[in-house]
């Protein structure tokens, strides 16, 4: 850092995330597990104790996996069975199912969870890492950037003083409401979105079996409802607004047992939370200023018909962690921060799309647009999960597939491939495949671990894709393959 910094700050770090939710908590776990200088700065003094995101994917837990927390959180969540889609009348619209078995990703494809206790095991896990300090109650009033870094100026809610922090990089973690995202200056764009719904959180006193496991989302034209199967007790509904009821009175208990009343009565449950929300769908632009980033809902925000939400802030973090910590490291430069935006900003706006045209199925806005495949012929439309490519951004060797992200398969030692492989790049080969010893010393020198492995899952999918060879990047994403071996000399050298 610049010396001339130094005698007016009152703290300092590489990186300084603001906001410590689950997204800014797990870009805290990565950068901690590659040892950078790592400070977050949180206004409240502990997690907030009531649900609020409730769903993540096999991708995330993959990450979770990564950070050396996925065992920790596999007994607090519930495996998902899918989503049904209901008209008015009960019957079956739109079914989409997630398979019992695991995903290629090595995990679940949908998991339910209760997220002040996915915070705690988040939060507890920064322990491991002396490079990483947290400091709560500390609330962002103001960022300033310049070419050496960013002073963020504070207010310590504890003591009153203000404090003056300074950090090379600057990640909003912040939300909605980003101080960081404003700072960058420029309006979002509007995916066209917006409206308000009843978010109703509720402990069974008893088994309901009759509920199910399913989420259900009730295509009724008078009244938009989504329930949602919890952990343990717990059960969610999310219900439409209309344009005259105000906030006020739709919390009130008496108003939402009415609301509840096709479902559950007072005697069965009790009330945990009910709160207004103003479901919105946008994209931030731009998500880098200089030394300033934004992830998670700073950066994106989009309807939860998905439950698409949280995912998409961790795949952020899980993108730009290890891009920071190669360029703090000297390994690559500033450049290497450019491709965040520009792979990330495409994926996310195609789960939000998703989100928006589901949204007019469930408020029978635009039904029969907003079945995938068309109208429906007899039963229900099948969905099946999408998984976008990233957008334009890093490349190696030869780039014909999709970059999409490589399976994890059991390797011969009976470990999953990422365990063996840590946060670090990887270079999969085809068995008998053997880089040259200049190739082989290069890429060690370069932190990236060679995975010359018999495992049939491994070798299948590389035959699969016609190639030899495949670079997977440390967020597991493909960064490149080669097909002989002039493309994999390539490949080694460019990775």
């Amino acid at each position: 850092m610049s010396t001339n910094h130094r005698a007016t700050v009152d703290d300092q770090a590489d990186i300084v995330i603001v906001g410590y939710g689950p997204v800014g908590a797990t870009l805290a776990n990565l950068l901690g597990q590659a040892g950078v200088s790592t400070l977050v700065l949180e206004r409240e003094d502990a997690a907030y104790h009531l649900p609020r995101a409730v769903h993540f994917d096999d991708e995330c837990m993959r990450v979770f996996e990564t950070i050396g927390l996925a065992r920790a959180i596999e007994p607090i969540v519930h495996v998902s069975p899918g989503m049904r889609f209901l008209d008015a009348a009960g019957r079956s619209l739109l079914e989409w199912p997630r398979p019992a078995e695991r995903t290629p990703m090595g995990w679940h494809a949908s998991y339910r969870f209760h997220q002040p206790d996915l915070e705690t095991i988040l939060r507890d896990g920064l322990a491991r890492f002396p490079s990483v300090r947290v400091r709560t109650r500390m609330e962002a009033l103001a960022v300033d950037e310049d070419a050496v870094g960013a002073t963020i100026r504070c207010e310590n809610l504890s003591t009153g003083n203000l404090e003056r922090i300074r950090a090379r990089y600057v990640v909003g973690c912040d939300g909605a409401r980003s101080l960081i995202r404003r700072k960058i200056g420029e309006m979002p764009d509007d995916l066209r979105f917006d409206e308000r719904w009843l978010v109703v959180d509720v402990l069974l006193n008893r088994p309901k079996p009759e509920l199910g496991d399913y989420s259900v989302q009730h295509c009724d034209p008078a009244r938009p409802a989504t329930y949602v199967r919890g952990t343990g007790q717990r059960r969610r509904w999310e219900i439409a607004l209309h344009e005259h009821e105000s906030n006020a009175e739709m919390v009130q208990p008496d108003r939402v047992w009415r609301l509840l009343a096709p479902w559950l009565s007072p005697d069965e449950a009790e009330l945990e939370r009910a709160a207004c929300y103003r479901f919105q769908s946008m994209v931030a632009r731009p998500w880098r200023l200089g030394r300033l980033l934004l992830a998670g809902d700073a950066a994106h925000q989009t309807p939860p018909f998905l439950g698409q939400g949280m995912c998409a802030g961790i795949r952020d973090v899980a993108n730009l962690a290890w891009k920071l910590e190669r360029v703090l490291s000297g390994l690559d430069s500033e450049a290497l921060l450019d491709s965040y935006e520009t792979e990330r900003a495409p994926h996310v706006r195609e789960y939000i799309a998703l989100a928006v045209r589901l949204g007019g199925l469930i408020n029978t806005k635009a039904m029969q647009a907003a079945l995938p495949g068309g109208e429906r012929d007899g039963g229900p439309v099948k969905m099946e999960s999408i998984k976008p490519a990233l957008g334009p951004g890093l490349e190696a060797g030869w780039n014909g597939l999709p970059r999409l992200v490589v399976p994890q398969p059991m390797l011969s030692d009976g470990r999953l491939l990422d365990a063996h492989v840590g946060y670090r790049p990887a270079l999969l080969l085809r068995a008998g495949i053997v880089p040259d010893a200049a190739e082989a010393d290069r890429l060690r020198n370069r932190g990236v671990v060679v995975v010359q492995d018999a495992a049939p899952a491994l070798q299948d999918w590389l035959s699969a894709n016609g190639i030899i060879a495949a670079a997977m990047r440390p967020d597991r994403y493909l960064l490149g393959a080669a097909r002989d071996g002039a493309e994999l000399a390539a490949l080694a050298r460019q990775i």
